[in-house]
C-alpha cells in the first residue's frame, strides 16, 4: 500500500508541524549519537547492545532470530550477518532451531553476558547524560504518552484528520 497521497492533496506542513517535525528530528540524532558515542567507547554499537540487552532478559539468554528482528525492527538477513559478526566475537552462539527447519536460535555466550554486565553501568549513565537527567518528570510521562500514540495502528482509512490552526 502506497503513502503517497494523490496528486493535488499533499497536506504541507504548517509552521508549527515543522518546526516540531524537526525539532523531533534533532532530538533524536543527538540522543542516539550521543549513547552510539559512549557505547563505542566500550567497545559495543548500539544494535549490539540492544542484540544483548534483549538475550539477557530472555529464558535460557535465548531467542529465534526471526523474534529477535522484529524486536529490533530488522530483517532477518540484516540481523544474521549482524549476528555472524558477534557470534565471530564471541558474543553470542547461533544453534539450530528444532520448530522451524529454516532459523536458527540465538544465544547469549558466557562472554557476551560479560561484556553486557561490564557495558551496562556505562550505558545507563550515557542514557541518564543524554537523556532522562535532562528532562522533567513531566516531561518524561509525555514523552511514553506520545510514543504509545505513535507505536499503535494507524487507522486504515489514512492520517488523522487537520488539526485546527491556534
Amino acid at each position: 500500500m502506497s503513502t503517497k497521497p494523490p496528486a493535488g492533496t499533499v497536506r504541507w506542513l504548517n509552521p508549527d508541524e515543522e518546526r516540531a517535525w524537526r525539532a523531533f528530528l534533532r532530538v533524536m540524532v543527538t540522543v542516539q549519537s550521543g549513547t552510539a558515542h559512549d557505547l563505542a567507547a566500550v567497545g559495543l554499537s548500539p544494535p549490539d547492545y540492544e542484540v544483548l540487552s534483549t538475550l539477557s532478559e530472555r529464558p535460557d539468554h535465548t531467542s529465534t532470530l526471526g523474534e529477535q528482528a522484529d524486536k529490533m525492527g530488522w530483517s532477518r538477513s540484516r540481523l544474521s550477518r549482524h549476528a555472524t559478526r558477534m557470534e565471530a566475537r564471541g558474543l553470542l552462539r547461533r544453534a539450530p532451531d528444532p520448530t522451524d527447519g529454516r532459523g536458527c536460535l540465538l544465544a547469549l555466550t558466557d562472554q557476551g553476558l560479560e561484556v553486557l554486565d561490564n557495558a551496562a553501568p556505562a550505558h545507563v549513565a550515557s542514557v541518564r547524560h543524554h537523556f532522562i537527567d535532562r528532562l522533567t518528570a513531566d516531561d518524561l510521562i509525555a514523552i511514553e504518552q506520545i510514543a504509545r500514540r505513535l507505536e499503535g495502528p494507524q487507522p486504515a482509512d489514512g492520517p488523522p484528520e487537520p488539526r485546527p490552526s491556534t
